[in-house]
């Protein structure tokens, strides 16, 4: 068999491996639980995960692993995870000695940068912005086929800086668990959003069921996703100002709400430096799969030296 690559995707509530081969199709897919908390049985996990998938496809494979947070230039230790017994730790060299290999780590969204422009929504142009809508809010950005890190290792993390242009009615805004108020994931996470539904007078329920409700009829939950969809074109309108993408892909539990990429575009130009807006908004072509997929794309294959890779990327 040849080579393959291999792609973790670390999350606060599972792991998740799968195995491409040369041609992107999927060779293996399996996840497990995540260790609560425990570090160490964390980096054992994903050995175990490696090794057990090398073991039924009878090959060697390249290992990417996409986490929530992001390795520091300083000392390569993992920071701004919101999985938090990652924080401090040196993944990657731990990851390395129990596999016997190098290994490269990238943020989870910049994964899904990789992926999407690999083969998925993003294929084919030149700046790939990848946005994460759920628990949290996170970006990734691809540029011509690889991912940008960053000199601080920070490139699209988007959801810690302030919505945009903020109504008097936003202001001060929530408590972020950075440290900072109304930062955009504080608005556009899922909590955010059922949290901004509770305080105008809406009934408890998920993202999808406020969704649900306003194309049934409840003015509440209209005037709540009207309000989401309008604070989303905001703070996509100062990506595109800043990194002017060709696309921007939407992934996480919330892309699923199909309002955003049909409306989110007739809002933003409001905002937008320029007399048009050709940026496209799509959701993910690889939906819940494309992160962990993005980590086995951060390396090429050595048959494969045109495969695409990760510039910068930490190992």
């Amino acid at each position: 068999m040849k080579a393959v690559r291999i792609g973790v995707d670390l999350g606060g509530t599972k792991i998740e491996i799968v195995a491409l081969a040369a041609d992107g199709s999927e060779r293996l897919r399996r996840r497990v639980a995540t260790p609560l908390d425990d570090y160490p049985a964390t980096v054992a996990a994903i050995a175990a995960l490696v090794h057990d998938a090398e073991r039924d496809l009878g090959a060697r494979g390249s290992v990417g692993v996409g986490i929530p947070g992001a390795e520091s230039v300083v000392n390569q230790r993992i920071k701004n995870a919101n999985s938090t017994s990652l924080n401090g730790r040196a993944l990657r060299r731990d990851l390395e000695q129990a596999l016997a290999r190098p290994v490269r780590v990238a943020n989870d969204a910049n994964c899904l940068a990789m992926s999407e422009a690999a083969d998925g929504a993003g294929a084919g142009f030149a700046t790939v912005f990848a946005v994460i809508l759920g628990t949290g809010v996170g970006g990734g950005l691809a540029v011509h086929g690889r991912v940008l890190v960053g000199a601080n290792a920070i490139a699209g993390e988007w959801g810690h800086n302030p919505l945009p242009a903020p109504r008097s009615d936003e202001l001060p805004g929530p408590r972020c668990y950075c440290g900072r108020s109304s930062c955009v994931e504080t608005w556009l996470s899922g909590p955010g959003f059922v949290a901004d539904h509770r305080r105008r007078g809406g009934a408890q329920g998920t993202p999808e069921e406020i969704a649900a409700a306003a194309r049934a009829g409840d003015p509440v939950a209209a005037q709540s996703l009207e309000r989401y969809v309008e604070r989303l074109a905001r703070a996509l309108a100062t990506v595109i100002n800043v990194l002017d993408p060709d696309v921007i892909v939407l992934a996480g539990g919330l892309s699923n709400i199909d309002e955003l990429c049909r409306e989110v575009p007739a809002h933003w130009g409001a905002h937008v430096f320029s007399d048009r807006v050709d940026t496209r908004l799509c959701r993910s072509v690889h939906g819940d799969s494309s992160g962990v997929r993005g980590a086995a794309w951060l390396w090429p294959l050595p048959t494969d030296p045109g495969s695409p890779a990760a510039a910068g990327t930490r190992g």
